[in-house]
């Protein structure tokens, strides 16, 4: 594979998959709220207007709804007057006004929806524009982070990020963004509104319903450790259940059937436990209140019949304050439970600034070399004194030097962990050495950009990937513009064109997101397939005939030796006997080069090199 013209994601599906290792739970909390919010808000300083927008509807929505019991006692009041004056023979009901109330009650209501609308409308289209900026950010932060963040962090954290934690935001912002304000108004007006028909009810009504949000709080705090252990073992669950489908026939074979039964039953177990717990307290919200609320009713009804006898409270004035306390108990409980969703979204934008805040590859130099289609690349490489570790107190290339000439087949050999990927990591820079320089040409590759340097190599990995796309797409992968006619030809000369037509489909069978409808040496065919397509100046080929047969290696290897006339070409092999033809052999222990020649005349120093050759054979 060349450098990366178009990007394929990497097809593997979140379905059926629990919380990654970084994956948001609930009641998790920030470590920098304040910090992590301004942050948070700066990003929707762009969307500022629109949100003030928000707000303007969502308490304009607010108002009219708050004003609708009020208006309602109204009308009851004009029903009571007019049955007590029908009573007593001094008048009847006038219809005709409690109609026009009635009419003015619904087109506040149809106006408090109208406004409803239009802010979930604008708020939802400002969250989603948020949600896209946030996951292109993270996107092109991911292909400008070197390669050792990777080494530390794993896949599931940066998708949690890149799916969970981004979709909390998401939601925060559509819903409790404007459920705050919502909340917030509702208690003052409908406060007021209590205050406007009785002072004495409010303060009885104040005195009882802070109860209310006082057990609430306490409820969600008691829940939260379980709704957490309900996320986690459900995460435990789901990650058993995909492995186990996944390696169905590993399980079969080793008899795993009972261990994994058991190890299911325990989690699962786990998770019964947390999520009854979990979701019987949160059920426990709505009776108490319920019954808080019953409890304002009582003392309300009592002392509302009280003060109607008395003459100092209508009829509608009670039935409007019974509304407004019914009212007054929903936005309390609602912005208690925002409290706690504010503190997980916080622990979620947390990680998603963290992860664009993290350092990136060197900058390109300012005056970095750029290669046009004319310039040409003779494929001289010479490694100067290159140390380099993964991590600064464990070097694991010492002091290496060799020279390699356009046009020579080398052959990297060693014992596993002798550094012989390393040193093609660093040749493709995936990683800048610690000490001394690679040249191509004569240039040091760091004057290069990578995109340029890496366009001069073709590279086939003993690890393939392709991904979900149809035969003839995976291979063209190693350059974009190719016609069918090259395609066919580079699948010929890997020798993999015979077994292409006889699929469903051929060249236009579609590879499955997990690439497991063809087999390891099929796929890795393709691959070798896709790098002969991009036609490059130096070849990297890493135990690439590893996975085929015999007889198939023997054929790759004629094609490999056609294509790797007039390229510099470095070869890894494990396999002793796929490099006898190479022009250099480098003979790797420990970092070090520790000989250096062609395969006859290091089997002539029967050193290292001739005992690993003997212990093949």
């Amino acid at each position: 594979m060349t450098q990366d013209k178009r990007r394929f994601p990497e097809r593997g599906g979140m379905a059926g998959r629990g919380p990654g290792p970084m994956a948001m739970m609930p009641g998790e909390k920030a470590k920098n709220f304040s910090g992590t919010i301004k942050t948070l808000i700066k990003y929707l300083g762009a969307y500022k207007v629109k949100i003030i927008f928000v707000w303007a509807l969502a308490i304009v929505s607010t108002v009219f709804t708050i004003l609708g019991p009020k208006i309602l006692g109204r009308a009851t009041d004009e029903l009571f007057t007019g049955l007590l004056a029908k009573i007593t023979g001094a008048g009847g009901i006038n219809f005709i006004k409690i109609g026009d109330i009635i009419i003015w009650l619904a087109g506040l209501y149809v106006l408090s929806s109208i406004f409803a609308y239009f802010q979930g409308y604008v708020m939802a289209g400002v969250s989603m524009k948020l949600t896209y900026r946030l996951r292109d950010d993270i996107n092109a932060k991911i292909h400008k982070l070197p390669f050792k963040f990777f080494d530390k962090t794993t896949h599931g954290e940066v998708l949690s990020r890149i799916t969970n934690d981004v979709d909390t935001i998401s939601q925060t912002l559509n819903q409790s963004l404007t459920q705050i304000i919502t909340s917030a108004a509702s208690i003052l007006g409908i406060a007021l509104m209590m205050l406007t028909i009785s002072w004495k009810l409010t303060l009885v009504t104040m005195l009882i319903l802070p109860l209310s949000a006082v057990l609430v709080s306490i409820i969600i705090k008691k829940s939260q450790k379980h709704f957490v252990g309900q996320q986690e073992y459900l995460g435990h669950v789901n990650g058993h259940v995909e492995e186990m489908f996944a390696a169905h026939i590993v399980v079969r074979a080793f008899n795993g059937e009972k261990d994994s039964l058991e190890t299911f039953s325990k989690y699962n177990d786990r998770l019964y436990q947390s999520a009854w717990k979990a979701n019987f307290l949160s059920g426990l919200i709505m009776p108490i209140t319920g019954f808080i609320g019953n409890l304002a009713y009582v003392a309300i009804c009592i002392l509302g019949g009280y003060f109607t006898v008395n003459g100092s409270m209508t009829v509608g004035g009670i039935q409007a304050f019974i509304q407004y306390v019914r009212q007054f108990t929903h936005p309390i409980a609602h912005l208690a439970n925002v409290s706690n969703v504010l503190q997980q979204t916080a622990a979620a934008a947390e990680r998603v600034f963290e992860f664009l805040a993290e350092e990136e590859e060197t900058p390109e130099a300012s005056d970095a070399l750029t290669l046009t289609a004319g310039d040409r690349v003779d494929g001289n490489v010479c490694f100067e004194r290159v140390s380099f570790g993964y991590v600064p107190e464990k070097t694991v290339v010492n002091n290496f030097s060799a020279q390699v000439k356009s046009g020579q087949r080398v052959a990297i050999v060693g014992p596993t962990g002798a550094g012989k990927t390393t040193i093609v990591k660093l040749l493709m820079r995936f990683y800048d050495v610690n000490a001394g320089e690679i040249t191509v040409d004569g240039r040091d590759i760091r004057m290069f950009r990578r995109g340029d340097l890496r366009s001069m190599f073709g590279m086939v990995l003993q690890d393939t990937w392709l991904f979900n796309g149809t035969i003839a797409d995976n291979i063209r992968y190693g350059r974009l513009d190719a016609s069918d006619d090259e395609v066919v030809a580079a699948t010929k000369a890997a020798q993999a064109d015979h077994f292409v037509r006889t699929l469903p489909d051929g060249y236009n069978m579609v590879i499955n997101e997990e690439a497991d409808n063809i087999s390891q040496g099929q796929k890795q065919l393709l691959t070798i397939a896709r790098a002969i397509l991009a036609d490059p100046k130096i070849l990297i080929l890493d135990e690439a005939t590893s996975n085929v047969d015999t007889r198939t290696e023997v054929m790759i290897q004629t094609a490999m030796s056609n294509l790797m006339a007039g390229r510099t070409s470095f070869v890894i092999a494990h396999r002793l006997s796929t490099i006898r033809n190479a022009d250099l052999i480098l003979v790797m222990r420990h970092g070090d080069i520790v000989e250096q020649g062609k395969h006859e005349q290091l089997l002539a120093q029967n050193g290292f090199y001739a005992e690993l050759y003997h212990s093949q054979f």
